[in-house]
């Protein structure tokens, strides 16, 4: 695959992948019937990946600049580090084994999309690795300033990642309705 596409390299989905965007743009998806339910509840996952990220890059500026106390960030770091992971992981894996097979039978248009997406996962996982070394050693003592441009770098990637993905599902299912992934 084209290494422009590459999760740390595009800008954004090629106009081709991005056809069904043009009939259901992103300020009507909530006004939609098929918005509430499962949209919804995908979108809600999305924004809470967003906001640990965002928590995440704010604790450890705030440490850096003695704001928070090494104790409270500890546990800070422990807890939405841990969740951010698991929780990724979890998604993905729903994503990659129930609904990319399902939503690429019902517009095969996207084939590429569903592709690229995938690739993001694995990419992602590569990046939840090193989030992880650089967040242990944070615990452990180490310097504060690697692992906040591990965050800043790591959000960066995940904004991408969810931004594209949800331009690519979100309209097939406004489309074709929530029963469509059964």
């Amino acid at each position: 695959m084209d290494t422009s596409l590459s999760l740390t390299e595009r800008e954004g989905l090629p106009e081709a992948l991005r056809v069904l965007l043009q009939d259901y743009p992103r300020d009507g998806w909530q006004s939609h019937p098929n918005f509430q339910g499962l949209v919804s509840f995908w979108l809600d996952r999305h924004l809470m990946f967003r906001r640990l990220s965002a928590a995440l890059l704010e604790d450890v500026e705030e440490r850096m600049d003695g704001k928070l106390a090494q104790d409270v960030y500890v546990s800070r770091l422990g807890r939405f580090g841990n969740m951010l992971v698991q929780q990724l992981h979890g998604h993905h894996q729903i994503e990659d084994h129930h609904y990319f097979p399902v939503l690429v039978q019902r517009d095969t248009r996207l084939e590429r999309g569903f592709e690229i997406l995938d690739r993001d996962h694995h990419d992602l996982d590569g990046l939840l690795g090193r989030f992880t070394q650089q967040a242990n050693a944070v615990l452990k003592g180490g310097e504060f300033g690697p692992f906040r441009e591990e965050v800043l770098s790591f959000g960066k990637f995940l904004e991408r990642h969810l931004s594209d993905e949800e331009d690519l599902i979100v309209p097939v299912i406004l489309r074709d309705g929530p029963q469509s992934l059964e």
